[in-house]
């Protein structure tokens, strides 16, 4: 009896150490499981109004931009203005050697009095009856021609003195003195541009355009254009320009070479400080008003689709597709994939694989959302 009851207390004895061991094991593997989950910063997705920005290479012209060419042959006796210098409309630019022009002007001149001379002569002939008004007639038809011959040579003389046709600045030079221009020399003799208003012409696609049409309020396309936002024009150093522009004409034919509509937009510049020929692009804001937006860098990319990881309710990383609409500096503009109070993990989500348990340490979304700023050209 003594030995079964010893054996009984022995028994019970280790089924209550092998329990006792299972239970600390137990609470172990889950106390090493929380230990294992690591603290990624979490943010809630907020919706906001942002501007988004479709760009377009431009080239820039001056409102008037005239070329100035010589209407006669000649050579260049003197270059009278400088380039980049601003000139008055009727101001002289260049004086072409005329010495030739001057010589037929004077044998002109000779003939004209020659033909007046005989005129002269032949009124008291014709009064005293002495010869018929046939021939008086005759010599002053002969004066007539003499005349307008002497007025053609002086008007190309006239010529040889080049005015600017318009106020404005002048551009590049390329003859100079001693060159023999003319009419239809190649290149104009300069271009005399007024900048305080510029054109920027842009094209746009297709696409493009049918969303500029189907997107822009108004009847018609005169009222689609008056409708449209202004726009923004980045210079070729990267800086913005200070001055918003505003869209004149569209032509609203698809050019067949390149698929492409023409569009013109007008800039005030004061300053002058873009000219004709210079480049740049030209911004066209879109706003999205009450939209879901995560920063960029939030986000990575699978197979083409752009997947963020959200936070479970058991603060597990849940990999999730999104679908973009578009995108600023540093935010992108959600279409879908979000939903009113969805987390995301906004830090560290490389280190991350589908279903990873994660501490969230929850921060501000604007703290996150910042704009990087650029250190280096």
């Amino acid at each position: 009896m003594k030995l079964n009851h010893l054996y009984k207390f022995s028994v019970l004895g280790m089924l209550i150490l092998i329990l006792s061991s299972c239970a600390n094991g137990n609470a172990e593997a889950s106390k090493s499981s929380q230990e294992e989950a690591a603290p990624f910063q979490v943010a809630t997705v907020p919706k906001k109004t942002v501007t988004a920005y479709t760009t377009y290479p431009t080239t820039i012209e001056g409102v008037i931009n005239s070329e100035v060419r010589a209407k006669v042959s000649g050579y260049i006796q003197k270059v009278l203005v400088d380039e980049g210098e601003k000139v008055r409309k009727g101001q002289r630019l260049f004086q072409l050697e005329t010495q030739t022009l001057s010589q037929d002007a004077a044998a002109a001149k000779a003939n004209v009095n020659a033909a007046q001379v005989e005129v002269d002569k032949l009124i008291p002939l014709v009064e005293k009856n002495i010869i018929s008004n046939v021939q008086l007639e005759t010599a002053k038809a002969k004066l007539a021609q003499a005349k307008a011959g002497y007025n053609s040579v002086s008007a190309t003389i006239n010529y040889g003195t080049i005015k600017s046709p318009v106020d404005g600045f002048v551009g590049a030079i390329p003859y100079r003195e001693g060159s023999l221009v003319s009419a239809t020399s190649a290149k104009p003799l300069t271009t005399v541009s007024d900048i305080a208003k510029v054109y920027a012409y842009f094209s746009m696609n297709e696409t493009d355009y049918l969303d500029f049409l189907q997107n822009t309020d108004g009847e018609n396309l005169q009222k689609k254009i008056e409708n449209f936002p202004n726009v923004e024009l980045l210079l070729a150093n990267g800086q913005t320009f200070q001055q918003q522009g505003t869209l004149e004409t569209v032509t609203g034919q698809i050019d067949p070479n390149t698929g492409t509509v023409s569009f013109r937009a007008v800039f005030d510049n004061p300053n002058q400080l873009i000219t004709n020929g210079n480049s740049g692009t030209i911004k066209v804001p879109i706003v999205y008003e009450n939209a879901f937006v995560i920063p960029q860098s939030a986000t990575y990319e699978q197979q083409g689709q752009v997947f963020v990881y959200k936070v479970s309710e058991d603060n597990k990383a849940v990999q999730s597709l999104i679908e973009i609409s578009d995108k600023t500096s540093n935010l992108y503009v959600l279409k879908s994939g979000i939903e009113e109070g969805d987390k995301i993990v906004v830090k560290g989500i490389t280190k991350l694989r589908n279903n990873t348990p994660i501490q969230p340490q929850e921060v501000p979304f604007d703290s996150i959302a910042k704009p990087v700023k650029t250190l280096f050209k």
